[in-house]
C-alpha cells in the first residue's frame, strides 16, 4: 500500500512539472530587469538556416513576461505569410506568474486575415495572429515559430532590446549560411557597457547578450537604432522571387535592379505618348518639359498601395496605370521616368526610407534597404526630386518625408548613393507681418500676413485643403496663446511656382488684454509666440537631436485707444547659442504705437546629453520672452 501511494505521489509530481515551468515564473526575473519596465523578454531566440541562394528557414522562440497591461504591446504572437513564405509552425504557450500552463494556443486556433488596409489595393500577404486576453498580471507568453522563405536578399536584423520600458534577459541570435554566398554584417552601437558575445565560422556567425535593462524614452532622443545594438544582414549573391542576383557595391546592385526589376515595364499606349508631346509642345528646357509631365501626373492619377509583384519591390506596367489611373509609389514614379524619356528628359528611379524621421540607407553595407521610392531628375550637379504620389506638392519640392537623407539612385549602368535635399535653417523660412489694436475693453482686431517657405511651407500647405471648422481649429492651435479667438477672414495662396505659402487673415479676440484696476496688460507679441519647453530629465542618459532647422521672422505693429499711454514695456532681449539665436524687439513708433520684431533661428544638429539643460533653458527663456507684457494706463 505504501508503494502505491509513492507511486501515485510522483505520478502527481511528473504532471505538476510537466504543467508548469518554473523558469518562466515571474519571481525568478532579476529585480534589476523588472525596473522601468512593463515587459521583460526572457529568452528572444533566432536560428536562421540558408543552405542555398534561394532557400532560408527562420526558427523563433521568444519568451515574455508582461508586468502589467502597457506591455501587452511588447507582445508579437504572428507570422507573415505569402507565395514564397511558409509557416511551418507556429505556437504560443500562456503561463501564470508562477510558471503554471494557463492555455495552448495550437495554429487552428491563430487568426488568419490579409494584411491589405483602406490604403492598399492589392496585396497577397496574410498574417496568423494569435489573440489573448490576460485575467491578471504578471503572465508569460512563449512564442514558437518556423517559417520558410524563398527570399534570401531579406535577412532579419538582430536588435536585442526589444523598445523603451523592455528588459531583456537572453538574446541568442543565430545565421548558418553557404559559404560561397557570403554574409555581410553591419554593426550598429556595439558600446563595451553591452557586453555583446559575438563567435563566427566560415559558415555561421552568432550573436548573444543577457540582462539589458529597461530605459525610459526621453525626449527629444535620436532614432532608435542610433541608440541600441543592432545588426544587420545580407548576402553577396541572394534571390528575390526566383530572380537571382550577386553585388559587392551599389553600383552592381542598381544595374541588377535595373535589368531584374524595372526592364520591362516602360511600354505607353501610342495615344499617350502622342498626347505629353503635344502638352510639351517646342519646349526645349528640360526641367520645364518636366514640370508639364509632372502635372499630368498629378492631374490624372491618384495613390494606392500595392504589395504584390516582386516581392513588392516591381512596379506595375506604366501602361496598366494610365489605363487604371492609380499606382502606388512604385509604379508612379515608374510611370512618370517613362512619360519622361518619351519626352526627352532623362531621369532615374530612386528608392530611400520615406518618413518625418529621416531614417537613413547604411551605405557601408549592400543589401536591400528602403520603403519608398520617388524620381530623380538630373540637372547640372545636383538632382531635382519629385514625388510621384502626390497629387498637390509643387513641382520640384521635398518636404520632412523624404528630405536630408541617402536615396539610392538605379541607373542602367548602375546605382549610386545620393543625399537628397537638405534645407538650410534660412531656407525653411516663416516671415509674419502683423498689426493689431486693442480696444479699451481689451478686445484685439488684427490682421495677419504669413508667408512659409521650405519646411514650414511643408508644413502650412496642407490648410488650404481642410474644411472651414477644420482652418478654424488648425488657426486656434497655432495661436493658442490668443483665448476667444475668431477668424473673422481668410485668404490663401499656394505659389507653387516660388513654392511659398501666403496666408492673410482678419482676426478678432475678446479679452485679449486683461483689466486690472483700470488698466489693460496684455502680451505684445500676439502672433509669433513658442511656448515650446523640452521636458526636464534630470539624469539624461541619452544624446538629443533637433531633426531640422528653421527660421522665423515676424513684425508687428500694436496700436492702443486714444487716451491711453504704456505706462510698462519690456526691455529688449537677445539670445545667441550653439543651438540657434534669439532676438526680440519693442520700437515705439509714437506714444501709442509701438513694434515688435522677432527673429528665432533653430539650428540641426545632435547633441551630446550633458547639453540637454542648456538647450532647455534656452528654448525656456524664449517662451518667457515671446510671453513678454505691456501695460497700458488711461492719461
Amino acid at each position: 500500500m505504501k508503494s502505491f501511494f509513492l507511486s501515485l505521489f510522483f505520478l502527481s509530481l511528473s504532471l505538476v512539472v510537466h504543467a508548469q515551468k518554473l523558469e518562466y515564473a515571474s519571481l525568478t526575473i532579476p529585480d534589476s530587469l523588472k525596473q522601468n519596465a512593463n515587459a521583460v523578454v526572457r529568452l528572444h531566440e533566432v536560428s536562421i538556416n540558408i543552405p542555398s541562394q534561394n532557400e532560408m528557414t527562420i526558427k523563433t522562440k521568444v519568451v515574455t513576461t508582461v508586468l502589467n497591461e502597457l506591455g501587452l504591446n511588447s507582445l508579437d504572437m504572428s507570422e507573415y505569410y505569402d507565395k514564397s513564405q511558409k509557416i511551418l509552425k507556429i505556437e504560443v504557450v500562456v503561463f501564470d506568474a508562477f510558471g503554471k500552463e494557463l492555455k495552448t494556443i495550437k495554429r487552428k486556433d491563430f487568426k488568419d486575415r490579409s494584411t491589405t488596409d483602406s490604403g492598399t489595393i492589392f496585396s497577397d500577404s496574410r498574417v496568423l495572429y494569435a489573440d489573448y486576453t490576460p485575467v491578471s498580471y504578471p503572465f508569460t507568453v512563449e512564442f514558437v515559430s518556423e517559417v520558410q522563405t524563398i527570399n534570401t536578399v531579406f535577412i532579419p536584423a538582430w536588435s536585442p532590446i526589444h523598445g523603451y520600458l523592455v528588459s531583456t534577459q537572453s538574446s541568442v541570435f543565430s545565421i548558418f549560411y553557404l559559404p560561397e554566398l557570403k554574409l555581410k554584417t553591419k554593426e550598429l552601437n556595439f558600446a563595451p557597457k553591452f557586453q555583446i558575445e559575438k563567435t563566427a565560422t566560415d559558415k555561421s556567425v552568432t550573436y548573444s547578450v543577457k540582462n539589458l535593462t529597461a530605459k525610459k524614452y526621453e525626449e527629444l532622443s535620436p532614432d532608435f537604432e542610433y541608440l541600441f545594438p543592432k545588426v544587420m544582414f545580407g548576402l553577396t549573391s541572394f534571390s528575390l522571387e526566383g530572380v537571382n542576383g550577386t553585388a559587392n557595391t551599389w553600383s552592381e546592385m542598381g544595374k541588377w535592379f535595373y535589368e531584374q526589376i524595372l526592364t520591362g515595364t516602360s511600354e505607353l499606349p501610342v495615344e499617350t505618348k502622342e498626347k505629353i508631346k503635344q502638352l510639351v509642345g517646342n519646349e526645349t528646357d528640360p526641367l520645364k518639359k518636366a514640370a508639364i509631365v509632372y502635372k499630368f501626373v498629378q492631374d490624372r492619377t491618384r495613390y494606392v498601395s500595392i504589395q504584390e509583384g516582386i516581392g513588392g519591390w516591381k512596379p506595375m506596367l506604366a501602361k496598366d496605370v494610365d489605363k487604371l489611373g492609380y499606382g502606388d509609389c512604385k509604379a508612379l514614379t515608374n510611370y512618370t521616368k517613362t512619360l519622361l524619356e518619351e519626352v526627352g528628359v532623362k531621369s532615374y528611379y530612386a528608392r530611400l526610407y520615406g518618413d518625418t524621421g529621416k531614417k537613413e540607407i547604411h551605405t557601408d553595407i549592400v543589401s536591400f534597404q528602403s520603403n519608398h521610392v520617388i524620381l530623380a531628375i538630373p540637372d547640372k550637379s545636383d538632382y531635382v526630386w519629385l514625388e510621384c504620389t502626390s497629387q498637390t506638392q509643387p513641382f520640384g519640392f521635398q518636404g520632412d518625408f523624404t528630405d536630408d537623407r541617402n536615396a539610392f539612385i538605379i541607373k542602367p549602368e548602375g546605382g549610386e548613393i545620393v543625399k537628397t535635399k537638405t534645407y538650410a535653417e534660412d531656407e525653411s523660412l516663416k516671415t509674419i507681418k502683423a498689426s493689431y489694436s486693442v480696444s479699451e475693453e481689451g478686445k484685439l482686431i488684427g490682421k495677419v500676413m504669413m508667408v512659409s517657405k521650405g519646411i514650414q511651407y511643408d508644413n502650412s500647405f496642407g490648410k488650404e485643403r481642410l474644411s472651414k471648422e477644420d482652418q478654424d481649429r488648425r488657426y486656434k492651435e497655432e495661436f493658442s496663446n490668443i483665448n476667444n479667438l475668431s477668424v473673422k477672414k481668410m485668404q490663401l495662396f499656394n505659389d507653387k511656382q516660388k513654392v511659398e505659402f501666403i496666408e492673410e487673415l482678419e482676426v478678432e479676440a475678446e479679452n485679449y488684454a486683461q483689466n486690472t484696476a483700470g488698466k489693460l496688460m496684455f502680451a505684445l507679441n500676439a502672433f509669433d509666440q513658442n511656448s515650446y519647453v523640452p521636458k526636464k530629465h534630470k539624469n539624461r542618459e541619452f544624446p538629443f537631436e533637433i531633426l531640422r532647422g528653421y527660421t522665423d521672422e515676424c513684425q508687428i505693429e500694436i496700436s492702443i485707444p486714444e487716451g491711453y499711454f504704456f505706462e510698462a514695456k519690456p526691455n529688449n532681449s537677445e539670445l545667441k547659442t550653439e543651438f540657434g539665436e534669439y532676438k526680440i524687439e519693442f520700437i515705439t513708433i509714437n506714444p501709442k504705437t509701438i513694434i515688435c520684431k522677432r527673429r528665432l533661428l533653430i539650428k540641426k544638429g545632435l547633441y551630446e546629453n550633458n547639453k540637454y539643460e542648456s538647450y532647455r533653458k534656452f528654448r525656456e527663456a524664449i517662451a518667457k520672452l515671446d510671453n513678454s507684457k505691456t501695460v497700458i494706463s488711461k492719461s
